[in-house]
């Protein structure tokens, strides 16, 4: 317990952020120099790497989600299997960076998804105890589970560090994130913690991935800067049949991901549609529409009634798909739309970061949930702490 003490009385820390989303395309490790906790938190970016995810342990992780091809002893060596990888990535960030190991105090690990039940159980793998041993660091992770024991979705929890970074006085604030799912936060001007809201909006890049692949035959896994959706056309009986999934209409509060727009999903409508002789670039075309047209959906359906938005910043991995980022515009006509970049953040570490923040708050017995996001019963503090 010496060792946390210490660190509770430094004044500046130096903290790293992993993430790793549903879409599994790589793993992103931040290292931030942070100052203060709550409102005072003053955070510095030092260092980021992403680091590609082996397509092994990817097709690993994709059985061990799948309720048809997962098993308990599949679980269980990859939790471990995840955490080394975890701690590989730190490890590697650091020596790129000459950032000596021991220097670093502090990992905030959100870990890799494997299965998510909203309001009744969520399981996160990559084991803290594996990245705490071979980092020397202490680690916090496991986020989720505290605020699902409150009663809470156990997501999002990146609005809490979007409420410290990105509040402003005079401006509604939407940011959008599209990793694998898509989630928005918005932060009315001038408002307080328990006045922001959050919910996930629906597919992210997770369909149109899938599609990718498929189309390509494994060759590519993305579809970059949307060069290949945009020879696509929209195909309107589709995208209208689409708009019909009944986590579009949901009304927030809301979390979904792999169970709703996973592998089952896109597999099912990419036979279908192909069965109705929809032509493949068209379908790629019409889910990456399908994206922004659901997010678009959520806006003018649960936001925009009640906040009248005069920025929308987008992040994550779906805001360098520029096909993507025009139909979002279009879809969001009359509001500006600018992504982490054009305001000098990064949609790549955005996420990391949010987990450094995160486990700063778990040290100092912070509570770190929003209960007006997750509907958790009450504050928490969340976080497992491997010292």
């Amino acid at each position: 317990m010496h060792k946390l003490f210490k660190l509770i009385n430094k004044k500046k820390r130096l903290v790293a952020g992993l993430m790793s989303g549903t879409s599994l395309d790589g793993i992103d490790c931040v290292i931030v120099e942070i100052e203060g906790n709550g409102l005072n938190t003053k955070i510095k970016t030092i260092a980021y790497k992403n680091k590609k995810m082996d397509e092994t342990l990817r097709n690993k992780i994709l059985r061990a989600s799948s309720i048809e091809e997962s098993s308990v002893d599949l679980i269980c060596r990859l939790n471990f299997e995840v955490g080394e990888v975890l701690a590989e990535t730190v490890i590697e960030t650091c020596e790129e960076f000459n950032i000596p190991l021991d220097e670093l105090d502090l990992i905030g690990s959100h870990g890799q998804t494997i299965y998510h039940i909203p309001q009744n159980s969520t399981l996160q793998i990559g084991e803290l105890s594996i990245i705490a041993e071979r980092t020397g660091a202490i680690t916090i992770g496991d986020f989720r589970v505290r605020d699902v024991a409150a009663g809470g979705h156990g997501a999002p929890l990146v609005p809490y560090s979007e409420y410290l970074i990105y509040r402003s006085k005079d401006k509604n604030i939407a940011l959008q994130n599209i990793g694998g799912i898509g989630n928005v936060t918005v932060i009315p001007k001038n408002c307080t913690i328990d006045q922001i809201f959050a919910f996930d909006t629906g597919p992210g890049n997770m369909v149109i991935d899938y599609i990718v692949t498929e189309l390509t035959e494994g060759k590519k896994t993305y579809d970059e800067n949307g060069s290949m959706a945009k020879k696509g056309q929209i195909n309107k009986h589709m995208l209208s049949e689409l708009m019909q999934h009944p986590y579009i209409k949901k009304e927030p509060p809301k979390t979904t991901g792999r169970e709703d727009f996973g592998v089952h999903f896109s597999k099912e409508i990419l036979a279908r549609y192909r069965n109705e002789n929809v032509s493949d670039v068209d379908i790629l075309a019409t889910v990456t529409y399908f994206t922004a047209k659901s997010i678009g959906d959520s806006y003018k359906r649960w936001i925009l009634p009640e906040t009248p938005l005069d920025l929308v910043i987008v992040g994550g991995g779906g805001s360098y798909n520029n096909t993507l980022l025009k139909y979002i515009k279009k879809e969001l006509e009359g509001i500006s739309v600018v992504t982490q970049e054009d305001i000098g953040y990064s949609s790549d570490a955005k996420e990391a970061i949010a987990f450094a923040v995160l486990a700063n708050e778990t040290i100092y017995g912070n509570f770190n949930n929003i209960p007006n996001v997750t509907k958790a019963k009450h504050p928490v503090v969340m976080g497992k702490i491997v010292v």
